[in-house]
């Protein structure tokens, strides 16, 4: 039994997918079925249930999974401490964040961490921070970064790094807009709005709007923040985004902020990983530093 068929049978009981996990660790759907084989020899009992749609754990393959999430561990221990180096850990981490916390918050966490453990590799991968949970469950990184949403799983870690605040962003520019814009008061219900389309930014704006009493007027609904402010720098609407955003768009001169008539709490913004990897060398040094 060996490391390697141990982290794609650990894969495996994530992804409960054998074309995800094959994919995940670079492997042929066939080759995972046969390492899967071989592990159930070894072991003497069916670790899976499959059919040509679902895949599931029994309950061998259950007690299995503790053994070899152990196993994982104990072997990262081991390399650690037959390193010639005992404090410096080798391996690449996977981090994910939105394209603006890449410029904004993560420089300075790599930094430190690579004033710590300088031989370990960095690979970045950047989207939308709302998919953020959903790049953790599905295996595609180690620590991602974002703003804590309210049906955080219970099944991952969040670490808080500071707050974000939120601004109501307008175009600056001359356009058709501008004429209501420019009322006093602003009429909200009749601006048109850009919207993002999930995760924690579109709940916050759902709830602006029901505490302002606005019908909202949803002029487009778009993936990312990074996606909202050009659209409103155009003279497309008006929208809600962090105000980090904003400071490190291009486009951040064609942009003016409003005054919200009500308080919009910020977000908090945090490194998650998964609860069952916070001892993972590489995972634990990152989060250290934090």
């Amino acid at each position: 039994m060996d490391i390697r068929a141990i982290r794609l049978y650990l894969d495996l009981c994530e992804t409960l997918h054998f074309g995800q996990t094959a994919a995940n660790l670079h492997v042929s759907p066939s080759t995972l079925s046969r390492v899967l084989q071989r592990l159930e020899e070894e072991v003497g009992s069916k670790l899976m249930e499959r059919d040509n749609r679902t895949v599931s754990l029994t309950h061998a393959g259950k007690l299995f999974r503790q053994y070899a999430q152990d196993t994982q561990n104990r072997w990262f221990q081991l390399r650690q401490e037959l390193d010639s180096d005992k404090n410096l850990l080798r391996g690449t981490l996977q981090l994910y964040c939105s394209v603006t916390a890449a410029y904004s918050h993560l420089p300075a966490l790599i930094d430190k961490f690579r004033r710590q453990q300088p031989l370990v590799d960095i690979s970045l991968i950047t989207g939308d921070a709302a998919n953020a949970v959903r790049e953790l469950q599905n295996q595609r990184a180690d620590i991602a970064i974002a703003a804590l949403p309210e049906d955080f799983p219970s099944q991952l870690h969040f670490s808080p790094i500071g707050k974000v605040a939120l601004s109501v962003i307008a175009p600056a520019i001359q356009c058709q807009l501008q004429t209501l814009l420019n009322q006093s008061p602003i009429p909200w219900e009749k601006l048109p709005y850009i919207v993002p389309d999930h995760g924690p930014g579109r709940l916050r704006m759902e709830r602006w709007f029901a505490a302002m009493g606005i019908n909202a007027n949803i002029y487009a609904q778009v993936g990312g923040h990074e996606a909202i402010v050009p659209m409103v720098a155009v003279g497309c609407g008006v929208s809600i985004t962090p105000q980090v955003v904003v400071n490190n768009s291009p486009m951040m001169d064609r942009i003016r902020q409003l005054e919200s008539p009500i308080a919009i709490a910020p977000f908090e913004l945090g490194c998650c990983c998964k609860k069952k990897r916070m001892k993972d060398p590489l995972i634990k040094a990152f989060l250290d530093i934090l």
